[in-house]
């Protein structure tokens, strides 16, 4: 797969960040790098620490991405399911999974939408 195109790149970058000031005020920002059609997602503290939290993968479509966990016990990128069970979704849902286990908030994992 080819790599996302700029204007991609730049709406990623935007809407994490849009997501991390709307629910995680942990964070000071998110940076995203890019490599290839992969996006390494770290999160900024408000004491300078950088967080990796997570990748994802660009399959040519700007609102569904793959997603995969960082595991700091072997500093890689495992592929992981999202708490929708899919193995990928929205740049946010993925940013809410990672936060939930780096910052502690698993209350990120539970669709709190009204249910039928």
């Amino acid at each position: 797969m080819k790599a996302p195109p700029e204007s991609t790149k730049h709406s990623l970058s935007a809407r994490l960040n849009e997501r991390a000031k709307e629910r995680w005020p942990e964070l000071v920002g998110v940076d995203v790098r890019f490599r290839a059609n992969f996006a390494y997602v770290d999160g900024r503290l408000g004491d300078g620490t950088v967080q990796k939290l997570c990748r994802l993968r660009y399959g040519g479509v700007l609102h569904t991405w793959g997603f995969a966990i960082y595991r700091a016990s072997h500093d890689d990128y495992e592929d992981s399911f999202l708490p929708s069970g899919m193995t990928a979704g929205s740049p946010e849902e993925a940013l809410d999974c990672a936060c939930g286990l780096y910052l502690s908030d698993p209350s990120a994992w539970f669709d709190d939408s009204p249910t039928n």
